[in-house]
Order: C-alpha cells, then sequence, then structure tokens
C-alpha cells in the first residue's frame, strides 16, 4: 500500500474514532446535564461559559469581561461560596466589549460588564448609556517591567524613571519593548494614552494638538516595539521565548504576576511623570433584571469587604481600593500622577488610527493557505468571505502576501497597503481571493517551509508572521519531523516568526498545536459557523498579533 492511501485510512479511522468518542460520551453525561452546578460541586465562573445557552437565570450574572481578568476565576469560585452567585464570564478585549454595547449586540445576552476601565466607554454615549451603574474594585496603573541587567547598563534609578528617559533611550536604540495591541487590549491602549501624554506634556485631557505635537516623539518611541499581540499572556510568553526583548509595557499587575510565574525578574518602573491606571469597575447594564442587580450589588459588596481586598491584592497583585487595605508586599507605596484620559471619542480614535497606520512598525504576514480538493463548495467559500472581510482593516504599509497550497504551493502573490493609494493593495487582495480555487491534497509542511524562505529575517523591520489556515492533515510533501529540523536549524533572526495556526474544517488540533508550540505562535479555533469562534472570527482575532 502507498503512503497516501495509508494516510487516508488513518484520517478515516480517526473520524470514525471521533465519532464514537462523541456518541459515548453525549450517552454518558445525558443524565448529568439535569444536575446543577451546585450540585457537580462546579464554581460555574467561565468554565461553562462556552456551552451556555446565555439565558438569565437565579443566582447567574452573565458577565462581558475583559480577558485580563480571567485570573480573577479562583476569587469569583470563593465569591460564589460566600455569595451563592455564580459569575458566566465571556471574555474578550475591552475596546471589542465597548462596540459590542455599542452596537447593542450585548442587549439581553449580559446582566453586567466588568472592563478594565470605563474610560472609553464613557467616551460612547451609544453603549455609556447601556449601564446604570459602576463600582470600582481595584486598581493597577501602567507600568514598564525592564530586564534588571537593561536597567544597571542604562543607569537608572526606578523610582525617578520618566517617560522622556524612556522615550530617549529607545530612540537611541538602547532598549526594546513589547506592548499588546491598543486596538484590541485595554491595556495596550492604556499604555498609548500613557506615552502620548507623557510624552506631549499635557496637563489636561489630551487634544488633537497634543498628539500632533508629539508625532515625532511618538514614532520614535514605538520604533522601539519589538512585540505586539492581542493578549497579556501570549505576550508575556512571547516574551521570556525571544529574549533579546528588554522590557514589556503591561499593568503592574501583570508584570508582577509574571514575575511570580515564570521568575523573569523584572525591575517594574511606574514612570515619575505620570500613568494611566485600572480601576475595573463591575457595572451593571440597564435591562438587567432586579434579581440581577440585586446580585451586582450583593458581589461588590462582597469583593469590597477587608477579607476580599486583602485576597485580591495578594493573589493578582492590583491595588485594594478600600483604604484600610493594605497593597501587597511587592506594590510601591508611594503615588504617582494620573494622567489625563482623552476627552472625546475623535481625539481616542484619532491617536489609535495614528498608532496604527503612521507611529508603529508595519506588519508583514504570509498567508498560507489550504485549497487542497477537500476545500471545494462551502469551506472555499467561507475562506474567501473571511479574507475579503479582513481587506477593509489592513494598515498602511502593511504586506500581505497570500500562498495558496494544495499539493504544492500554486503561486505567491504579495501586495503592500500603499498611503498613497490605500484602495488598490486590498482591491487586489480581494481579486486574488477571488480567484481561489480547491483542487489537490495537502502539504502544509512544504508550504510552511515556502513561507519561512519568503520571509526570511525581515522581523526587524516589521511585525512579522505566519498564518496557517487547513482544514485537513498533511497528506503529502515533507513530515511533521521534517518541518521541525528545517525549523531549529534556520538562524535565530528567522525563528523569531511565529506561525498562527487556525482549527478548521477536519485538521487535527493537536498536528496545529505542535507547529504552534515549535514557532512560538498561537491556536486559533473557527469550528463554529458563525461569531468569534468562526473563520472570521479567527482571522479577525489574529489582526491583533500581527
Amino acid at each position: 500500500m502507498t503512503n497516501r492511501p495509508r494516510r487516508r485510512l488513518r484520517r478515516l479511522r480517526r473520524r470514525v474514532t471521533r465519532s464514537l468518542v462523541t456518541l459515548l460520551s453525549a450517552a454518558v453525561l445525558a443524565p448529568l446535564a439535569a444536575c446543577s452546578a451546585s450540585d457537580t460541586g462546579a464554581s460555574g465562573s467561565s468554565g461553562g461559559s462556552g456551552r451556555d445557552d446565555g439565558r438569565s437565570r437565579a443566582g447567574t450574572l452573565r458577565v462581558l469581561a475583559s480577558s485580563e481578568l480571567s485570573d480573577m476565576e479562583p476569587l469569583l469560585a470563593k465569591a460564589r461560596q460566600a455569595t451563592g452567585i455564580t459569575v458566566r464570564p465571556t471574555w474578550t478585549g475591552t475596546l471589542d466589549a465597548v462596540e459590542r454595547l455599542a452596537s447593542g449586540k450585548a442587549d439581553g445576552a449580559y446582566d453586567a460588564v466588568w472592563l478594565s476601565s470605563n474610560d472609553y466607554l464613557r467616551l460612547r454615549p451609544e453603549a455609556a448609556r447601556r449601564i446604570t451603574s459602576e463600582t470600582p474594585l481595584m486598581t493597577s496603573p501602567v507600568a514598564l517591567g525592564v530586564r534588571p541587567a537593561t536597567v544597571e547598563r542604562l543607569g537608572w534609578r526606578p523610582s525617578d524613571v520618566t517617560w522622556s528617559q524612556v522615550h530617549r533611550a529607545v530612540a537611541e536604540g538602547r532598549l526594546t519593548y513589547g506592548m499588546t495591541d491598543p486596538a484590541r487590549s485595554n491595556s495596550g491602549f492604556s499604555a498609548l494614552v500613557s506615552v502620548a501624554s507623557g510624552l506631549s506634556g499635557a496637563q489636561s485631557a489630551l487634544t488633537d494638538a497634543d498628539v500632533r505635537g508629539a508625532s515625532g516623539k511618538l514614532k520614535e518611541f514605538f520604533g522601539g516595539q519589538r512585540l505586539t499581540s492581542g493578549s497579556s499572556g501570549w505576550l508575556a510568553t512571547a516574551y521570556t521565548r525571544r529574549g533579546n526583548v528588554d522590557a514589556l509595557i503591561n499593568y503592574e499587575s501583570v508584570l508582577l504576576s509574571l514575575n511570580r510565574d515564570s521568575r523573569t525578574g523584572l525591575t517594574v518602573i511606574r514612570p515619575r511623570d505620570g500613568v494611566v491606571t485600572a480601576d475595573y469597575p463591575l457595572s451593571t447594564l440597564a435591562d438587567a433584571s432586579p434579581d440581577a442587580k440585586d446580585a451586582v450589588r450583593a458581589l461588590t459588596a462582597y469583593f469590597r469587604t477587608p477579607d476580599a481586598q486583602r485576597r485580591l491584592t495578594r493573589e493578582t497583585f492590583r491595588r485594594p481600593v478600600v483604604p484600610s487595605v493594605r497593597p501587597a508586599a511587592p506594590l510601591a507605596a508611594d503615588a504617582r500622577r494620573e494622567l489625563p484620559f482623552p476627552g472625546s471619542r475623535s481625539v481616542a480614535d484619532g491617536l489609535l488610527h495614528s498608532y496604527e497606520n503612521k507611529l508603529r512598525r508595519p506588519s508583514r504576514t504570509v498567508y498560507v493557505l489550504d485549497t487542497s480538493g477537500s476545500m471545494r463548495g462551502d469551506r472555499l467559500k467561507r475562506l474567501k468571505a473571511a479574507l475579503t472581510g479582513l481587506t477593509g482593516g489592513f494598515r498602511e504599509r502593511e504586506e500581505v502576501t497570500l500562498l495558496p497550497f494544495g499539493s504544492s504551493v500554486k503561486q505567491v502573490r504579495t501586495h503592500t497597503v500603499d498611503p498613497a493609494d490605500p484602495r488598490r493593495g486590498p482591491a487586489a487582495i480581494e481579486a486574488d481571493t477571488a480567484a481561489l480555487t480547491a483542487d489537490g491534497e495537502t502539504a502544509i509542511y512544504s508550504s510552511l517551509k515556502s513561507a519561512y524562505e519568503r520571509i526570511g529575517g525581515g522581523s526587524e523591520s516589521a511585525f512579522t508572521s505566519i498564518v496557517l489556515m487547513t482544514d485537513g492533515e498533511n497528506t503529502t510533501g515533507d513530515t511533521a519531523g521534517g518541518f521541525a529540523s528545517y525549523y531549529r536549524s534556520l538562524p535565530a533572526a528567522h525563528r523569531v516568526t511565529p506561525v498562527f495556526p487556525i482549527v478548521f474544517g477536519d485538521s487535527d488540533r493537536g498536528e496545529l498545536d505542535r507547529i504552534a508550540e515549535l514557532t512560538g505562535g498561537r491556536l486559533f479555533d473557527a469550528t463554529e459557523d458563525r461569531g468569534p469562534g468562526s473563520l472570521d472570527g479567527a482571522f479577525e482575532e489574529i489582526r491583533g498579533y500581527q
């Protein structure tokens, strides 16, 4: 028997096994479905949020929450024991949550919203009118986490460092750093506001004139950014893996948690000239039921008790809001000026637009797209729709390469979004996408190798990444072991480019997860027909990592 029939037989056996497991699991779990959370002893925090039907239930709060608050799950379990209230969070980016509120998509689906900050929400009247109360539960300022050797090399006294000093070190090529994407993460947006306020010298709420006046310094500052991410967790992992980036800009609590969990030993610096601080308000939605509103009040009252505040600061390194409770030991006690937040949505959105299109380094992405025979029909249609949906959001100066493959790479087409003609590049990408056809076998590893050969070591001038979309498993060309050997043989400057695989169709999750782990990427799920877990949702989420 040749290799191809053997592979097809293995795939068939695997699918049959999965089907049997699914049927058996359903048979076993069906009698348990009637059990309540209290019957099973489950905390009810986030474990069931993906399977929950979203309906309002007595004693349960449906909360739209900033993803960085996922570290609160153990404390939510404690809160449930104390209050009887089960929190079912839906984790998302802060700015994405505000957009969901403003558009009305959150109406009836949630009882409360728990964001890092409501500052941006207040700039959106259509979102702000959907909340009726907000209670801060803790605080954490933006901070800079720097390798101790870098602090010593720069001759800094951590308590005296200013944003101007940080800017000067970056502009002179002596400091590099990572930061989350401000368009998707509140820690990134707060860092952007902190830097813009600090470098512009703004004494009140940021204005367009402040941003324009500081644009030269801001461009120099963001020229030193070497890591971007849609989440603080992946950023920390990438920072630890990369090893040659000097610092991270994030919330103080995230940096101290990183020190505890990965023993990075970062020196945490809150610039002396001011910071933007998250206050994590739990906010009741206007259309919540009376019972849900009572539950929000009970939950906020619990989290503001001295015992809960002590546990909160000790376990998450956020600062307590109750004056009688002392901050955890690693938290410095000296005060810092609170930098002004933009006074209008136009200024906030203008700052984001400038960052995305002018201030930060451009993106460079190779989309390795499975267009094998199994993609015929609806799957290819969904791929085309997802790619076409991205074209309206490509940034100026962004370089996009489409590398469709079947039994081998079919063609390679690269387009750049030219600021002088920003529609030409996306239009060409749309045309190439429309021309995709499905045929052949599935040469995943050979195609990934071609992507790395095309990119080379260009990561210093751009945020460089590879996106892999496949609906199956490798059936021809290079093997997993052969690709792993090839990848490990690459120069260090080439290996910093991560692969972000997307689970789609019948693709082997384990196989794709190993590709992500090998290259320092992250696996994205597109197994749902629509919504955040769909193919277009996965492509959109990856944008925060490019």
